[in-house]
This record gives C-alpha cells, sequence and structure tokens, in this order.
C-alpha cells in the first residue's frame, strides 16, 4: 500500500462523512439561526428553547434519510472490503 492509496482512501471517507452528516448539520443550522432570530425578536433568553427544536428536527432527519445514509455507508464499506485483496498486494 502506497502514500497514494492512502491518501485516495482518507479523501473518500472524508467526502462520505461530509455527505452523510450534512444533511444534520444543516437542519441544525437551520433550525438554530430561526429560534435565535425568534428569541431576537421576543427577548426570550431561554436556553432551552433551541435544544428541544434541534433534537425533532435532527430526528426526523434521520428517519427520513437513514435507510440513505446507511445505504452509503454500506456501500463504501463494502468496496473497501472487496479492495482490500488488491491493496495489499500492491
Amino acid at each position: 500500500m502506497n502514500q497514494d492509496t492512502v491518501v485516495n482512501l482518507a479523501s473518500q471517507a472524508m467526502s462520505l462523512a461530509l455527505k452523510i452528516a450534512g444533511p444534520l448539520l444543516l437542519v441544525g443550522l437551520v433550525i438554530g439561526l430561526v429560534i435565535s432570530i425568534f428569541q431576537a425578536v421576543t427577548q426570550i433568553q431561554e436556553q432551552s428553547l433551541t435544544l428541544i427544536p434541534k433534537i425533532v428536527g435532527m430526528a426526523v432527519v434521520v428517519v427520513l434519510l437513514g435507510p440513505w445514509m446507511l445505504g452509503q455507508l454500506v456501500s463504501y464499506t463494502t468496496a473497501l472490503y472487496t479492495s482490500i485483496p488488491t491493496m495489499v498486494g500492491s
């Protein structure tokens, strides 16, 4: 296994992690921004007000996109395991 292979594997893993975590992070960001604007307008400074909507929003995203996320992880892992013999031999 040479340096190019390791860099390629790390790049693919980071790309997959970003692709899977992206929707969760985006939903958390949007909900947090909306709640922050609401708190600024109404001057309600309650810390738990942001927590519950973020948890609910992220749970909805996991329920809706969970099968897709799992499919991405399984396909990457399968491809990685099937390519192990070619990586070790080179």
